[in-house]
């Protein structure tokens, strides 16, 4: 690289590591205020609040990152541009395709960096939250085995129980479920049993009686059951499910998964081919990012009152990639085969970075010289 190259590589990594600080802090915050109330209200510690934190944090940075390569690229485009450095440099012979050369080196670091979050530590860290989070629900019933108090494990549920034999048997339960206001239930029962099954913690409760108000009309229906079962874990937000999901594994778990592996997540093949390209396309996105942000601004004539107009340019342009992306996404789901489609946001906005590159190289080819024409 040459000096010049290293000097715009230097700015756009320095401006990258500011946004992404800036953004993921923001990000970060938003998130950890909603999981601090739902985790603390939940009665869980602070360590766990920080552990929960800390594992969202890669969803969070791979988000992140390719919006802030943007945003870095479109800033130091612009300030060179209103510097006038960029126009010195081009007067000393550098065309628009010699000077992505520090961009694409510079989206290529950040690609880098986005594969080892899609490939590896964003699956590593979503299976341990899975984990963790099939943990907590499973730990509902500890809230649950306090005899003699009034409890509520989630808003709108009561629970009560007279006391718990040496057995584990609970005695004299009441439950109370007012979640749904056109329905509001209360369950009693002579005794009652918590069993964990792979859907979660689950209230088997015999000898009873549930009676059922329905507030339109104020009428109350009781039902005898001999044995009901109550699915505690809509209790809490967590689902641990207790199955394995392709999206919680490595890549090189997708390259070629062997019959056991498929059974365990009940995927296909295909399925599994098609995260990998999908994980893929989501590296390239970040070059895509960085080249667009930067070959969008060198387009058009020159004008005293900025870049203004190249700016929502390039926004323009990745709303377009990103639809594409949307759209490639529902061609997926609907044919996992067609896994070249998941290349088709990268395809695209490499794409627009080549024609845009092109025009700033070659002004005469751009719509702005027929203008020019017409002025004259």
């Amino acid at each position: 690289m040459g000096r010049f190259d290293r000097y715009l590589f230097r700015q756009l990594m320095t401006l990258f590591g500011f946004f992404s600080l800036v953004l993921i802090l923001l990000y970060w915050v938003n998130s950890a205020v909603g999981l601090f109330d739902e985790l603390i209200g939940d009665g869980q510690s602070a360590l766990v609040f920080l552990e929960f934190s800390a594992l969202s944090l890669p969803g969070i940075i791979r988000f992140v990152v390719p919006l802030s390569a943007f945003v870095a690229a479109l800033y130091v485009t612009n300030r060179l541009s209103r510097e006038s450095e960029l126009v010195v440099v081009q007067a000393t012979g550098f065309s628009a395709w010699r000077l992505a050369r520090a961009v694409g080196a510079f989206g290529l670091v950040v690609m880098l960096l986005m594969a080892s979050l899609t490939h590896v530590l964003y699956p590593a860290a979503q299976a341990k939250l899975s984990e963790r989070e099939d943990e907590i629900a499973r730990n509902v019933t500890a809230r649950l085995l306090n005899p003699g108090e009034f409890l509520t494990p989630a808003e709108g549920v009561t629970v009560y129980i007279r006391e718990i034999d040496e057995t584990g048997a609970l005695r004299d339960l009441f439950l109370a479920d007012t979640r749904d206001p056109d329905s509001q239930v209360i369950y009693t029962a002579a005794t009652a049993y918590l069993v964990r099954t792979d859907r979660g913690p689950q209230l088997v409760m015999i000898d009873g009686l549930a009676q059922t108000l329905r507030t339109s009309d104020q009428r109350l229906f009781t039902t005898r059951f001999s044995d009901f079962t109550y699915d505690l874990a809509r209790l809490i937000r967590f689902d641990g499910g207790g199955r394995l999901r392709r999206g919680h594994l490595p890549s090189w778990h997708l390259v070629a998964p062997d019959a056991a592996l498929l059974e365990a997540t009940g995927d296909s093949a295909e399925r599994f081919r098609t995260e990998l390209h999908e994980r893929t396309n989501r590296a390239g996105m970040a070059l895509v990012a960085a080249l667009l942000g930067f070959s969008a601004l060198l387009v058009g004539p020159f004008s005293r009152f900025g870049v203004g107009r190249q700016v929502v340019l390039a926004v323009v342009l990745i709303v377009i990639v990103n639809s594409v992306d949307a759209l490639a996404d529902r061609l997926l789901s609907m044919s996992p085969g067609a896994w070249p489609a998941a290349y088709l946001p990268t395809a695209t906005g490499l794409g627009l970075s080549a024609l845009f590159l092109t025009l700033a190289t070659h002004p005469e080819w751009g719509p702005w010289r027929w203008r020019r024409r017409a002025t004259a």
